[in-house]
């Protein structure tokens, strides 16, 4: 074969075959930001949309989303009477391994995981609904510790369940089991072992996820509470700040972090708060009911916040000001992520993906599709719950036992 001939051949394959070269290691992403790393994706999109790679039908019930690293996705469902973290290849959706952590928690909306498991390495951290927070092997799923943050932390299960996707930072977990013991911990990422709980800190947990930040040099973990917003010490789990916050019922979507501030919004009527940290206090800049985003998440980005408000629709936000830039209501309720000047947004009711520009003008509709087919499987209160993500040219999203990936290569 000549030179030619070969060159040739390579560049066919690597045209051919999406290049894996970046990973989505946990819920929202690198920092849970909720960016894609891809810097281009396909827009527009065909009129059925971009074309679907594989559908897997057998991933049980539940509203995880996924983590993606390298050719594996990992997410989790309820099937064979248990809750399962379940492995399968990116490139097929074959089903590469699965791992039991134990029963299954029922609920009115849905029944089954709620949270995305959080790969580190050569391991992945999962919790069940009911918490059981386990450390698995990434290759197999052979189980390398437990720990039940009812029994062993003292925690206190939610009317949802917990539904938190737990936060590896350096040597610790961290994640929030609620209760008297300590409302956050920081257990041994390697054996489980309790480092620290947050014995100033104490009551229930929420439906949030922690993140960690670094204000003026100073890490820490914020984590969004019913009735405040908190920092925590990543040292030994002091309580750093705290500021309230007016929310009731659930308090579900993760906070976001700029410009030295955290952004927190919740459903049930409570509105948003913008809070600055890099004085000698938190400072609450502005309160507002403007952005009300029940679950579907909220994204900052260039300085503008965009997601759903159940007052208004889908909203651009000023993050600085809390002014509204944009509302619009074409599209239902639901959830969304960030990909290369692109909202990609899922409709929870009937299943319609729409792709927008991020942009602080106007709302402005690229494409649209509806997911197909869609699950037997969701009860009645449930609705299209996991949220969408892009990475190496591939859009995933789920509805209950079924996963889709579909090919957003440009």
């Amino acid at each position: 074969m000549t030179s030619h001939a070969i060159a040739f051949l390579a560049t066919a394959v690597l045209t051919a075959t999406p290049l894996l070269s970046a990973d989505w290691p946990q819920w929202r992403g690198e920092g849970r930001v909720g960016h894609s790393p891809d810097t281009s994706i396909l827009a527009p999109w065909p009129k059925s949309g971009p074309k679907q790679s594989w559908i897997f039908k057998d991933a049980g019930v539940g509203y995880s989303s996924f983590s993606i690293v390298g050719p594996r996705l990992f997410t989790m469902g309820a099937r064979q009477k248990s809750e399962q973290v379940i492995c399968l290849d990116t490139t097929s959706g074959k089903e590469l391994w699965a791992t039991s952590l134990g029963p299954v928690y029922e609920n009115n909306w849905g029944d089954g995981p709620r949270s995305t498991p959080t790969v580190d390495g050569d391991h992945l951290y999962a919790l069940s609904a009911t918490g059981i927070l386990a450390c698995l092997n990434i290759k197999d799923g052979t189980e390398v510790w437990k720990v039940d943050m009812v029994k062993s932390l003292g925690g206190e299960l939610q009317g949802w369940g917990y539904t938190e996707s737990v936060l590896i930072d350096g040597d610790h977990v961290i994640c929030t089991p609620g209760g008297q013991q300590g409302t956050m911990a920081a257990l041994h990422k390697k054996t489980g072992a309790v480092v620290w709980q947050s014995s100033k800190l104490k009551g229930p947990a929420q439906y949030s996820s922690p993140i960690r930040i670094e204000v003026n040099g100073q890490p820490q973990y914020a984590q969004l509470l019913m009735n405040k917003v908190v920092g925590i010490a990543p040292k030994d789990g002091s309580l750093l700040w705290e500021t309230s916050f007016p929310g009731r019922v659930a308090v579900i979507p993760t906070l976001v972090f700029h410009d030295n501030s955290v952004y927190a919004t919740a459903g049930y009527g409570t509105g948003c708060q913008m809070i600055k940290l890099d004085g000698a206090e938190p400072e609450v800049v502005y309160e507002e009911k403007s952005i009300t985003n029940h679950h579907g998440g909220v994204i900052v980005v260039d300085g503008k916040i965009y997601g759903h408000s159940d007052k208004g629709g889908w909203t651009c936000q000023d993050f600085l000001t809390g002014k509204i830039e944009w509302q619009d209501e074409s599209l239902g309720k639901g959830t969304c992520t960030y990909a290369a000047g692109h909202l990609i947004c899922v409709d929870e009711n009937d299943g319609t993906v729409v792709l927008a520009t991020a942009k602080p003008d106007k709302w402005q509709e690229i494409s649209r599709f509806k997911l197909a087919p869609q699950t037997s499987l969701r009860k009645k209160e449930g609705r299209i719950w996991s949220h969408p993500v892009v990475v190496n040219g591939r859009l995933y999203l789920r509805d209950q036992d079924l996963i889709f990936c579909y090919n957003v290569q440009k």
